[in-house]
């Protein structure tokens, strides 16, 4: 019995089996899909079909604009990628055209943002590109992303009818790696956005590449690590500072002075803790021949130390004050030297100091001389309204109070018939003009005497420097009491009455007794 259930199973089986076979089969309709089915303007995307005619051209579009061509296999399936164009976030339709068969499916725009360049130093200008965002979005602004906090970099962006826009800024100070860079807007939420990064490299600075032995330089560290420690300076592979630590952004600025070595090209870098000389920027900085004035400023007589690098080895260097040469020297093993001299008489201001080897080497400093004026002195004789002796061809004596200053002191005296003077003190038309007098009095010579009348005098001290004080208030003084005539006629007077009198009582008298 049960046998005979089983052959009646088998039988009905390859009826079922005989019907089907002889039923034509039924083609599948065209289709496509997409992979992955969203994504940012610029993504990758893979158009599959299948249920197309075998060996047919395929063509692709996006929103009505060709993408890509393609042809069908021999079971009427492709698989074709195109690159998602320019648009703006929502959907968009892929089409699929084969022959007379077409079919269509979404792709769904969602923003993102792509950055150039990709990497560089703290510092670095770079312009990031946002896609996908709505039509004619507002209120975009950029975020850059920094130890779990955020700065904005760029606000009040705009896309266009496409959800494109662009913006550049330069990249803030942050530790060395990968940083986040992100945007929102009116319509696009943060979480929506895809984000891109900036590869932050380290580098190194200096606000000098050539200068002298002795001379302060400043280098300057950006994306080290956070809080990177036993950072050193190296200047020609040894190390000048040391223990430098990075803040938390891995910046830090620490001078340096140029070390004390032959002049020449050498390099400069640094290395840290976690930050390798090789991942950093090579420097080279040039040693010239320099100078270092100490003191750089002061008074006429003051010692002065010239310490010179950079030089030729063991050469005879010549110093130089102005024009006149004021000492020598010889270099040492490391092209170095030091030398004092005393400052001579130059006018206030700068003045050069210079240095020069043997083989034709020459630096230069400014040593300034001081420009303080010299208090002006009192005038003491004649006094003022007084009288100097009896008749013409007078010779007076000149005094007035003495003035000290660091840079020695000489006076000018000025004696005029007029008390004018010009806008600086001085007589307008001197009768006698004495520069250079060393002493605090000055007596005129036989040259200079003045005839009888009413003269004038002022006097002003300048010291070594040349720095003049003001001159003196006007003193008059008269010359002889009478001109030289009356006093002439006085005399032939006198003579006359005398030569009278002996006449009347002498004379005259003799001749009547």
């Amino acid at each position: 019995m049960k046998l005979l259930f089983r052959l009646v199973i088998v039988s009905a089986l390859c009826l079922t089996a005989i019907t089907l076979l002889a039923v034509p089969a039924q083609a599948d309709e065209p289709s496509i899909s997409l992979f992955p089915s969203s994504g940012v303007p610029g993504d990758s995307v893979t158009v599959y079909g299948e249920g197309f005619q075998p060996d047919e051209e395929v063509t692709i579009y996006y929103d009505g604009e060709q993408q890509a061509k393609d042809m069908t296999n021999e079971h009427g399936r492709f698989a074709v990628p195109i690159t998602v164009p320019e648009s703006h976030r929502g959907a968009h339709i892929v089409l699929a055209v084969v022959g007379d068969d077409e079919a269509d499916s979404d792709f769904f725009v969602t923003p993102g943002l792509t950055v150039r360049p990709t990497e560089g130093p703290v510092g670095t200008t770079v312009t990031v590109e946002g896609q996908g965002f709505a039509r004619n979005e507002t209120g975009i602004k950029v975020r850059y992303y920094l130890n779990g906090t955020y700065e904005v970099v760029a606000g009040n962006i705009t896309a266009d009818a496409a959800g494109w826009w662009e913006e550049s800024f330069q990249i803030p100070p942050s530790p060395t790696g990968n940083r986040r860079i992100d945007a929102e807007g009116d319509s696009s939420s943060l979480a929506s956005v895809r984000s891109t990064t900036f590869g932050v490299t380290p580098r190194i600075g200096i606000d000098e590449d050539s200068g002298s032995v002795g001379q302060s330089i400043e280098m300057t560290g950006a994306g080290f690590a956070a809080n990177e420690k036993d950072i050193r300076i190296l200047f020609g592979g040894e190390a000048v500072v040391t223990d430098i630590e990075a803040d938390d952004r891995g910046h830090w600025t620490e001078p340096f002075e140029v070390p004390e070595l032959l002049q020449g090209i050498y390099t400069v870098t640094a290395e840290g803790a976690q930050t390798r000389k090789e991942d950093l920027n090579e420097l080279s900085f040039q040693i010239k021949p320099g100078i270092i004035l100490s003191p750089d400023k002061g008074h006429v007589g003051m010692n002065v130390t010239v310490t010179g690098g950079g030089f030729a080895a063991g050469r005879d260097v010549v110093i130089r004050y102005e024009d006149s040469q004021v000492a020598t020297d010889t270099t040492d093993a490391k092209g170095s030297f030091e030398v004092m001299f005393p400052v001579p008489e130059s006018k206030h201001g700068k003045r050069q100091v210079t240095a020069a080897d043997a083989r034709g080497n020459e630096a230069a400093a400014d040593f300034t001389m001081e420009s303080n004026p010299p208090d002006t002195p009192g005038p003491i004789s004649p006094t003022d309204g007084g009288r100097v002796g009896f008749v013409g061809g007078v010779k007076p004596r000149f005094e007035w109070s003495e003035v000290f200053d660091d840079s020695g002191v000489y006076y000018n005296l000025q004696i005029a018939a007029s008390a004018n003077v010009t806008m600086a003190g001085e007589f307008v038309d001197p009768i006698v003009t004495k520069e250079g007098l060393v002493g605090s009095n000055y007596t005129l010579e036989s040259s200079e005497a003045l005839p009888f009348g009413t003269y004038y005098w002022i006097v002003q001290a300048v010291d070594g420097a040349e720095n003049e004080s003001g001159w003196t208030d006007v003193y008059s003084f008269r010359a002889g009491l009478l001109p030289l005539w009356a006093f002439i006629v006085i005399m032939v007077g006198i003579a006359a009455l005398i030569g009278g009198l002996v006449y009347f009582f002498v004379i005259r008298r003799r001749a009547y007794y």
